[in-house]
């Protein structure tokens, strides 16, 4: 008897799920933000291996699952891998120019010396 294993799938809520409010809460989060700013920048899908956060793996793994859930990133294996990738076209149609306001305005804050105060 052979036995198919299923490939891993990860929840995700649908884009009519998408709330606002766990979006910008997902966003609130210093670490969470610079995984979007990540992703947002690099404009392909990243593994979880590709982010060098300041926190330990199992705190890496809840960021990554808040942004999941939340509706703000896709997660999906490949192979061994866990690949992430920014849900921009649901956010932008969901919540026309929050996504581009966020990055800006954290952009900003970088600029200004903000994550090394640990206000990012």
């Amino acid at each position: 008897m052979t036995t198919t294993t299923s490939p891993r799938v990860l929840e995700h809520p649908a884009r009519d799920q998408i709330r606002l409010e766990e979006v910008l809460h997902a966003l609130s989060d210093a670490v969470r933000l610079r995984i979007v700013q990540d992703l947002a920048r690099e404009e392909t899908e990243l593994s979880c291996s590709y982010f060098d956060l300041p926190v330990t793996k199992s705190t890496t793994t809840h960021h990554f699952r808040v942004l999941r859930e939340s509706g703000v990133i896709q997660q999906m294996y490949r192979g061994t891998a866990k690949l992430n990738c920014l849900r921009r076209s649901d956010l932008d149609a969901l919540f026309p120019g929050l996504l581009d306001s966020v990055l800006a305005a954290a952009g900003a804050q970088d600029g200004r010396g903000g994550e090394a105060a640990g206000t990012v």
